[in-house]
């Protein structure tokens, strides 16, 4: 009995002591900060006072926080090396975002009907090469010197028309390229958020959302989707609940759902974030997968709390990293300024090539083809996932994503590591998911899922797999 008693005291003495390491490597406690009092840890981790004393003690042995007599404990150590596994609940590897990005991308004879991009082979991979060769007898500043602040001034006046298509009135002056999508987010992050902000996102939504707001240390807030949008009942309670900064969202083809953001939830989420003084971030990277637009946020707000973001990844070439952010004028002055400081300047040649390829009519063909191409995919993948059980959460208008619901208690999680022994990588539901409530679901990429391998796989898997 007093083996037992010990060891139950030395696991909440351990996790007492694994709770304020986490919080030193996330950055939520720095060198000089005064750690929680012993009452008051108490209380949060649901343990003795004795029991924080006995952990804090333990760790002022081991050099990594100081008591000052009458003051309390704190943090000595310097500052680690930013972790962003350290940040945030520890996930299975079968659910961490960042591990499922890293098995994606890399090499190798595997399977990928989890990524969140085309094969190379759905690509305008004619048309590119010819635009390089035409590129190479460019001018020399072209090939060798650094762009501009705001990027290639031809391309912005293209963008401007572009976006005028969806009904959103952007200037020239108001558009600024970024390496890529990401890239934008991230300045906007550093541009209007601090450590402990609150970030809303879908629930589910793009898992690089959870990774990246995790690096600037934001306290990201899930709100739930729905096919219309995420529910606005739940979206203004968190509104008055967390007072967020930002909210990031897809508005036409989300990810992973697929879902499209109806007119009347647009207007709603838009009255919502005026009384509340929220930016909202519109994510529309997919936008060219589109057969018909769809409403689009920065149109009904004209740019003022909306900040609409975009690149060609996705519909052009992943290895070409050219992105844009179109957003009021005074915050372009201060985004570029973050993007010298990071980037110093955007990708000229990646710019003048995307350029070229969106002004000699190969683009325009390459998406008429694409948007069929992919309708096709998106019907036989629905039909073949259906054989064995695996239904969409909702038909999408467009787009490459399907998200599926499993038969009924088959986890996500155990299926992606079933596959993952026969070289295919899945996308888990609860990857995307910040309330970890999608383990039954799984986000399929239409054109990485044509290989037969897959529903061998997928059905070898639910097979096997007890139910739970």
């Amino acid at each position: 009995m007093d083996t037992t008693l010990d060891r139950n005291a030395g696991g909440r003495i351990a996790s007492v002591m694994a709770e304020i390491r986490s919080r030193i490597a996330g950055r939520g406690l720095v060198p000089g900060a005064r750690l929680p009092s012993v009452r008051a840890f108490a209380r949060t981790m649901h343990v003795s006072t004795s029991t924080v004393v006995e952990a804090y003690e333990r760790l002022a042995a081991e050099g990594l926080i100081r008591s000052r007599p009458g003051s309390g404990f704190y943090v000595s150590s310097p500052l680690a090396p930013l972790s962003l596994a350290e940040i945030g609940p520890k996930l299975d590897r079968a659910i961490d975002p960042l591990w499922v990005s890293r098995q994606a991308l890399e090499d190798g004879d595997i399977l990928k009907p989890g990524c969140g991009w085309l094969p190379p082979s759905w690509m305008p991979q004619t048309a590119i090469r010819r635009a390089l060769r035409n590129l190479s007898r460019t001018e020399d500043r072209v090939l060798s010197d650094y762009g501009t602040p705001l990027g290639s001034p031809q391309l912005r006046r293209l963008l401007t028309r572009r976006l005028g298509g969806h009904g959103i009135s952007a200037s020239p002056d108001q558009i600024m390229l970024t390496e890529s999508g990401t890239q934008a987010i991230d300045l906007i992050c550093r541009f209007l958020i601090e450590p402990g902000d609150a970030v809303l996102v879908d629930d589910p939504c793009y898992f690089n959302f959870h990774a990246l707001l995790r690096a600037h240390r934001a306290k990201v807030v899930g709100v739930p989707m729905t096919p219309e949008g995420p529910d606005i009942e739940v979206f203004g309670e968190v509104l008055e609940q967390y007072k967020p900064r930002l909210y990031i969202t897809n508005s036409a083809i989300h990810n992973p759902t697929g879902a499209t953001l109806s007119p009347v939830v647009a207007y709603r989420l838009l009255k919502l974030a005026d009384r509340a003084g929220l930016t909202i971030v519109e994510d529309d990277i997919f936008a060219d997968l589109e057969h018909e637009a769809a409403p689009r946020l920065a149109a009904f707000d004209g740019l003022d709390r909306v900040v609409h973001i975009g690149s060609f990844s996705k519909t052009l070439s992943a290895s070409v990293r050219c992105g844009f952010i179109a957003a009021r004028p005074e915050w372009i002055e201060g985004l570029v300024g973050l993007k010298i400081a990071t980037n110093f300047a955007a990708g000229r040649l990646s710019s003048e090539l995307v350029l070229m390829l969106l002004t000699d009519g190969s683009y325009r063909k390459h998406l008429d083809g694409l948007r069929l191409r992919l309708s096709k995919a998106m019907e036989e993948a629905t039909m073949r996932l259906g054989s064995i059980g695996i239904t969409p959460w909702l038909k999408p208008q467009a787009g490459m994503f399907l998200w599926c619901r499993l038969p009924d208690g088959i986890e996500a999680a155990d299926v992606a590591r079933a596959c993952l022994a026969d070289d295919i990588v899945l996308a888990p539901g609860n990857v995307f998911s910040l309330s970890q409530n999608a383990g039954s679901f799984l986000r399929f990429n239409v054109a990485q899922s044509e290989d037969p391998r897959l529903l061998r796989s997928l059905e070898k898997a639910l097979k096997l797999l007890p139910e739970r």
